[in-house]
């Protein structure tokens, strides 16, 4: 048997058992829009943690900080900054947004727009902009996927092939097993790429170099700027970084899929724990970076750093290992596919088709709907990841310049009761002009900060002057306190 075979056909069988895994989740459950969309609110810890860590640690994490590692050097090291960051964030919001979405019946970002501040048109345009942002979120997934396959296969299958097939099997998978199926899948997908993490970046080093340590004293004799600022660019230097540290960490959950995610969670105590015991995963995340810079050093020159990590796997390891690689770099790029898919396709038809087109619209009619809207996002993301150039970090940057933008309106209108609907759209809407402006003319970074960051900033001066500047709203949701949130309501 050839190793392309044998890789590749320890690949087809990982993918097979989390699909059928994937299938069988949502069997004998009835699949209303509250049960296929956000799990009827009844994950408990141990599910929490793996499916946020589902979402969270995508082919981003496994292929693109690899690639980052390789091909930029010390400013990939802002993911490992951000990360840790961003449950700090969670710790503080995430059980707000919980309990508010208990209280009143939240199912998407969208919903608790449209709750806070009473807005319609706030809450269309908050799920126009969420679906437009997380298509480069889906396109990196697919993307990955495709580079894995090709890699896996010695370059025997097409990466439109692989895409098409995966895009496939996770649009039906989530067509009928919805959330459930996503989190029982990530089961399998967080032990295997915690495993390939630690096999590569314990093995790798050891085996050529004879240790971390002779492996950084190497890299730092051969390519002495790799691994300090700006690294091997111009652009990303010291305040690069943190600006970019800071807009990922308040951008964290702020992706309509991770917001949507905290809905799931029994409790908003849960969503708490979660954030205290979740950052252990990003340990992980070290030997990924490990790998990365390893790879400069065993695989130079290659065009794609993206495909640093499992090129390094190729030569490295046996057929059969690189398909274990391989199966688990396929489960994070259908993990967070599914979950995108699932997040973007409730938002088009329970806030986006349903106010324009029929206000009257059943939950049973918008859960059918979604299911069509899984197909068609599926489909159209595979188109667009077909004539993509961009690295996984660069798409991903894109959609968090993009998402965080949201992050004035939620925690604002979580905190601060004076913050006004015609306040947080016009914040919102200034933000991304500013982002698009800045993005457009190919001035990111700018002066050497983030566009992103200094939109972010653009939007919380906008927000705050125009909600002072306008009348206080009328009849606002009611905000609520530390007691609230850690009292069951009765």
């Amino acid at each position: 048997m050839t190793p392309s075979i044998t890789a590749m056909s320890v690949i087809f069988f990982i993918v097979l058992v989390g699909s059928v895994v994937g299938f069988r989740a949502g069997a004998g459950r009835k699949m209303n829009l509250e049960e296929w969309s956000i799990a009827g609110r009844s994950f408990g810890l141990l599910f929490m943690w793996l499916l946020m860590a589902g979402e969270i640690y995508t082919t981003f994490a496994f292929l693109g900080a690899s690639g980052w590692a390789y091909s930029r050097g010390g400013p990939a090291l802002y993911i490992m900054a951000y990360i840790t960051l961003g449950y700090v964030v969670s710790f503080y919001i995430l059980p707000y947004i919980w309990e508010l979405g208990r209280r009143h019946g939240l199912q998407t970002q969208s919903d608790f727009f449209e709750k806070r501040y009473r807005s319609k048109g706030l809450a269309l345009l908050v799920s126009l902009v969420g679906v437009l942002f997380v298509i480069p979120y889906l396109q990196i997934q697919l993307t990955g996927l495709g580079i894995i396959v090709q890699v896996a296969s010695f370059d025997q299958i097409p990466r439109s092939a692989s895409m098409l097939i995966a895009v496939t099997i996770v649009a039906l998978f989530v067509y009928f097993g919805g959330m459930r199926a996503v989190a029982w899948v990530s089961v399998i997908k967080d032990f295997l790429m915690i495993l390939a993490a630690l096999s590569i970046g314990i093995y790798v080093p050891i085996h050529y170099f004879g240790g971390v340590g002779p492996l950084f004293h190497t890299l730092a004799a051969t390519h002495p700027t790799h691994l300090v600022m700006p690294g091997a660019t111009k652009t990303m230097g010291h305040a690069w970084f943190i600006s970019t540290v800071i807009l990922s960490a308040c951008g964290f959950y702020m992706w309509p899929h991770t917001f949507g995610a905290a809905f799931t969670a029994r409790s908003g105590q849960i969503l708490r724990r979660n954030a205290i015991v979740t950052p252990l995963y990003t340990l992980s995340l070290v030997f990924i970076l490990i790998a990365g810079f390893a790879a400069l050093l065993i695989v130079p020159g290659l065009t794609n750093g993206d495909m640093s990590l499992l090129m390094l796997a190729r030569k490295t390891f046996p057929a059969w290992f690189l398909g274990v690689i391989g199966g688990a770099g396929a489960l994070t790029a259908m993990v967070p596919a599914a979950i995108i898919l699932l997040t973007a396709s409730t938002l088009f038809a329970k806030n986006v088709f349903r106010p324009l087109f029929s206000p009257d619209m059943s939950e049973d009619r918008i859960a059918r709907l979604a299911k069509v809207t899984v197909l068609v996002l599926a489909l159209t993301s595979f188109g667009l990841a077909l004539h993509s150039s961009s690295t996984l970090v660069a798409l991903l940057l894109l959609g968090y310049a993009g998402v965080t933008q949201f992050f004035p309106g939620v925690v604002l209108g979580l905190f601060w009761p004076r913050v006004t609907a015609i306040g947080a759209t016009s914040g919102l809407v200034a933000g991304l002009a500013a982002v698009a402006l800045l993005m457009l003319s190919h001035r990111d970074p700018f002066h050497g900060f983030n566009a992103g960051f200094l939109a972010l900033i653009f939007n919380f001066a906008v927000t705050t002057a125009v909600s002072l500047a306008t009348p206080a709203q009328s009849n606002p949701m009611p905000l609520l306190d530390e007691e609230q949130i850690t009292t069951p309501v009765r």
